[in-house]
């Protein structure tokens, strides 16, 4: 639920974003200015998360609201803010401009827990408060023996499958983000962009809800997890892709440099993986409800 809520938050802050550079009102020129709206967004679209995650912990008989609150507005900001700070004191080492302020470290903490925490609050209180549809059909209160599975269902299978296609989807746009962002070019093909999201998302829905069929056919009931495993393992496959980009287009000397590249690259791999996991997790949760729904139960 933490991790739907948070990919949830990082949907909605990329649609956002991408929107408004592609109506102009960021321009790529001017990076700090994407980077501050894009910070305000995630912090915003944290009642979005709060929200999808109490939702979906409600949809699972969750009972630990407080953990729930407490990990959807800590644990992946936590997370990117914590590698962010340690990096941080190896750039201070440096004696390097690129060094982040501590100022701004000040107000970054303040968004987070004056703005983003709140906010999040007050998306699980809307989403605890919100009415689901009752369940399609009864489940046994015992759970069934699942039977031993076929080769092609074993997890590190349909995760290398559900996240290869959804990054092919994107590996060409990679490429142009990935020289925007480290070989200091400017990017202003937005509109690609979207669309480029909007084929991510239609890829990972068909590779989750395709594999979630095979694994229900089998007699696998546990879909949840693996749903969003099989697809977002292509934060696994973006990483990998980083050590090539690494070695066959930059030129970064140094043991810090090299480190600063490889963590950012961490954080956006976990991000990419969060937000591609969400999606699938959320379309198989809806293939299973249609499917179940369908069933004519005499």
């Amino acid at each position: 639920s933490v991790s739907v809520g948070t990919g949830v938050q990082l949907l909605c802050m990329s649609f956002i974003s991408i929107a408004c550079a592609m109506l102009g009102f960021l321009s790529p020129a001017n990076r700090g200015s994407m980077l501050t709206v894009s910070l305000l967004l995630f912090a915003l679209m944290g009642v979005a998360a709060g929200y999808c995650a109490a939702l979906a912990y409600k949809a699972f008989k969750g009972a630990q609201w407080k953990s729930l609150t407490l990990l959807t507005a800590f644990l992946f900001p936590g997370i990117v803010l914590g590698v962010m700070f340690v990096l941080n004191f190896f750039i201070w080492g440096q004696h390097s401009s690129g060094a982040v302020p501590f100022g701004t470290m000040f107000a970054v903490l303040c968004i987070w827990f004056l703005i983003s925490f709140p906010l999040v609050w007050v998306g699980v209180w809307l989403g605890y408060r919100g009415t689901l549809k009752d369940p399609p059909v009864k489940t046994n209160m015992v759970p069934r023996v699942i039977p031993s599975q076929a080769w092609y269902l074993h997890p590190l299978f349909t995760m290398l499958i559900g996240g290869i296609l959804p990054f092919g989807a994107v590996f060409i746009e990679l490429y142009f983000i990935m020289s925007s962002i480290w070989l200091q070019r400017f990017y202003y093909v937005f509109g690609f962009l979207a669309l480029v999201l909007l084929i991510l998302i239609i890829t990972c829905a068909e590779m989750a809800i395709v594999l979630c069929y095979f694994q229900l056919c089998n007699e696998n009931y546990l879909w949840q997890w693996r749903s969003f495993l099989n697809t977002g393992s292509a934060g696994l496959f973006l990483f990998g892709y980083s050590f090539v980009y690494f070695s066959s287009t930059l030129e970064i000397m140094g043991f810090v440099s090299t480190m600063l590249y490889f963590s950012y690259m961490f954080i956006c791999s976990l991000l990419f993986g969060v937000t591609t996991g969400t999606i699938g997790f959320v379309a198989s949760w809806w293939f299973v409800l249609q499917i179940y729904g369908a069933v004519k139960v005499d």
